[in-house]
């Protein structure tokens, strides 16, 4: 397993799955986003975002559009998505790294901490209330220093091993379950052979 940045083949893909998992595509651009990979069948896990807003006072740092897949989950892939993330915001310059979460527990177990809106930069205040009003209403701030980011060991063991869980295969419907006879039944083309 292991975490690369997204490719314009991956944007797709990118889409389909931000749209499934309700997150946010606001100024979609897919080398933004990082992906978790697994090595041994080439299936991607998880995503997120870096996003970079630009304002009168310098740049700003957001975390966005975190997802890890059904199957994925629980196993150290979103944790490091969010590590890759944080270090490319750090190795950029970037002395504070924001996300406007409505899973605030999940980011602070990394270091991330809950912040008033006002500390917020104003142009994350405005993509607070953005967040808010659409895809996450119980969206908060949140905060981590690049150099205070940490991933568990328990994540980072997961991590190492983490496998597509089994999914759950549903049985190949019938005329039975349709209520049909097919000893019984006959057919508008049937041809009686």
């Amino acid at each position: 397993m292991y975490v690369r940045d997204a490719k314009n083949r991956d944007e797709a893909w990118l889409l389909d799955h931000i749209e499934a998992m309700g997150l946010d595509e606001t100024a979609f651009r897919s080398r933004d986003y990082v992906i978790a990979i697994d090595e041994a069948s080439n299936e991607r896990a998880g995503f997120g975002r870096y996003r970079v807003h630009k304002t009168d006072d310098g740049e700003v740092c957001e975390l966005t559009s975190i997802g890890v897949l059904d199957g994925w989950r629980d196993q150290g892939v979103g944790a490091h998505v969010v590590e890759r993330l944080v270090r490319t915001a750090g190795d950029e310059g970037f002395d504070t790294v924001y996300s406007l979460t409505d899973q605030p527990e999940y980011l602070s177990q990394f270091g991330f901490e809950r912040i008033e809106t006002s500390g917020l930069p104003e142009r994350l205040q405005e993509r607070l209330e953005e967040k808010r009003a659409g895809v996450a209403p119980e969206a908060v701030p949140m905060r981590v220093d690049p150099e205070r980011f940490q991933v568990p060991d328990r994540l980072r063991e997961s991590f190492k091993s983490a496998a597509a869980a089994e999914e759950d295969t549903e049985p190949e419907e019938g005329p039975e379950d349709f209520g049909i006879d097919p000893d019984e039944a006959t057919y508008k083309y049937d041809t009686g052979r």
